[in-house]
Formats: C-alpha cells, structure tokens, sequence
C-alpha cells in the first residue's frame, strides 16, 4: 500500500513540522501601545493558492517527488508527439527512468537520442536526479515481477 505509506509519511512530517501546537490566540493591543494591527498593513495581503502550495511542498520536502510526477506527465514534451504515442514511462527508481517502447525500432531511435533527451530533462528538472535513461523494447513475455528473482529453471509448461 504506497498510497498508505504516503500519507502517513506526509502526517508525521506534517506533525514534526508544526510540532503540534495549538493555534495562536489573538491578543488584544492596549491603544497606548506603539504596536497595532492594521486590517490592510504589510503582511495582511492574500496569498495564491499556487504560491501557498509551492511553498507547503516545500516545507513538507515533497519537491523531488512533485518533479518527478510532473516529469511522467509531461513525456511528450521531452520526445515530441509521435514518439510519445509509442512509448510509456513505466518506473522511476533510483535515477533510472524506464520506458517501455511499442517495437524495436521506437526503442532504438530514443537509444540513439538518449542523451539529448538526458540534457532536456536535467535542464528543466534539476531536482529529479535522474542518471539514466532506459528504453524497453517488447519482447516475450516475463514472469518476473520487480527487481529480485530466484536462479532456478523457471516456470514450465504446465498448461496442458
């Protein structure tokens, strides 16, 4: 359950955070006082909802990930509009993007551009720390799932 881990990784920055404090109560100020509170003073200006989010995400340190969902949704504009139809961001783990390609020749053209498709996204998300690129081609189908695997003699033909 990511999705879980997620939030309650967010609750327990948000908690270490804030460090559980009660709101603020207001304080009246005597009249005689050189400090008061004007409704329209420096610092009483609304804020952008934009502006207040940016700056939470920040806070809360989830910049890297909000880069790197950015990144999966904006693919296209790193390859173009006819290679993006054919490809798919399937991972990002541990600086390596991974993508699966529809045939063998959409997955050697982007090897081929590799490296200039490195340098546009390290131009415009220096954050996401992605080292390398790797370009999937189709091909039988696996049984593995994830990164770990049993050496052994694999599955066998048991469906008939």
């Amino acid at each position: 359950m990511p999705e879980r881990d997620f939030a309650v990784n967010a609750y327990l920055r948000a908690k270490a955070l804030w460090k559980g404090l009660p709101p603020r109560r207001r304080t009246r100020v005597r009249s005689d006082s050189q400090e008061h509170s004007v409704p329209f003073g420096k610092g009483r200006d609304p804020r952008a909802l934009g502006e207040l989010l940016s700056t939470a995400a920040a806070d809360m340190g989830w910049t890297a990930e909000l880069d790197q969902a950015r990144l999966i949704a904006e693919w296209h504009r790193f390859v173009g509009e006819s290679m993006a139809v054919h490809t798919e961001v399937t991972e990002l783990r541990d600086g390596i993007l991974i993508v699966q390609c529809d045939s063998t020749t959409w997955a050697t053209e982007l090897r081929r551009l590799r490296g200039e498709i490195l340098s546009r996204i390290l131009d415009e998300y220096p954050e996401v720390g992605i080292r390398e690129l790797r370009f999937l081609a189709p091909g039988a189908p696996s049984w593995r799932h994830g990164s770990r695997r049993v050496v052994g003699r694999g599955p066998r033909d048991t469906y008939g």
